[in-house]
């Protein structure tokens, strides 16, 4: 399996390079979804799931949200976008690059501060932040990583952004965040509450509760000349199924109400 999605993988770079008169083979061009990296475990159990009941092919192609939607603007060949925030699928938008008919907010998510297990309980609060004992803070990208402009706004909201932005690490998405801190080079970090399981030696310090953080927005859209439309409508009208919604729940993130068709 591990050996089958390899060559996977390579064929759907080749697909991701193609102009838009090139057509490939369904035989070995499976429905690709650019996804934020944060959804990518929790995309893949709900994608393995659509596989069995439908016999279609599904690939993600996982990163950082801003560059999968500069990838969409150079024309890249994907079926489906999935990003951890509007913003993004704003810019997609704007550039003719989704139906905006079937655009949909599914899920949402909850900001943590996280720090290596050896340091856990010397940050308790977000005034801590602003402390000697705290040099380095990895987010994502706060001018372009959705994790990152979350993280950003909730700082600006608490009024101590000005007098953190000088520690910021800006990573280029939410995990490299996580693996700075586990690695030891930054103090503290801002992730997802569903991504501090994919680390051993980093733990939360504290949580940012959800009704006092930013707005988080998991959106979904079919792109605008997907290879396989049909296949790709079918697939995001089942991640709005109650199924698909128990998957994502059990994996921490929050389904939105109205989330099933």
């Amino acid at each position: 399996m591990v050996a089958c999605r390899t060559v996977l993988f390579v064929t759907i770079l080749a697909v991701l390079s193609c102009g838009p008169g090139d057509t490939v083979s369904n035989e070995v061009s499976p429905v690709v979804v650019s996804v934020a990296v944060s959804l990518s475990g929790a995309l893949r159990k709900a994608a393995d799931e659509f596989e069995r009941a439908t016999d279609v092919t599904v690939v993600l192609n996982a990163g950082g949200s801003d560059t999968l939607a500069t990838q969409l603007l150079a024309g890249a060949r994907v079926d489906l976008f999935f990003s951890a925030d509007t913003r993004q699928m704003d810019r997609v938008v704007a550039g003719g690059r989704v139906v905006t008919k079937t655009r949909v907010d599914l899920l949402s998510n909850q900001l943590v501060v996280v720090s290596h297990i050896d340091r856990v309980g010397k940050v308790s609060g977000v005034t801590d932040l602003g402390s000697s004992q705290v040099r380095r803070i990895a987010i994502g990208d706060p001018d372009s990583v959705p994790a990152g402009v979350y993280a950003r706004e909730f700082l600006e909201s608490v009024g101590i952004w000005d007098a953190v932005r000088s520690k910021v690490v800006p990573t280029r998405n939410v995990r490299a965040a996580l693996a700075a801190v586990e690695a030891g080079n930054a103090d503290v970090g801002f992730v997802y509450r569903t991504d501090v399981t994919l680390a051993d030696r980093v733990g939360i310090t504290f949580v940012i509760p959800v009704d006092q953080g930013p707005q988080i927005r998991y959106v979904a859209a079919v792109t605008s000349d997907a290879p396989h439309e049909a296949a790709a409508r079918q697939l995001l009208q089942f991640l709005r199924s109650g199924r698909a919604r128990r998957i994502f729940e059990e994996a921490g993130f929050i389904a939105l109400p109205g989330t099933p068709p």
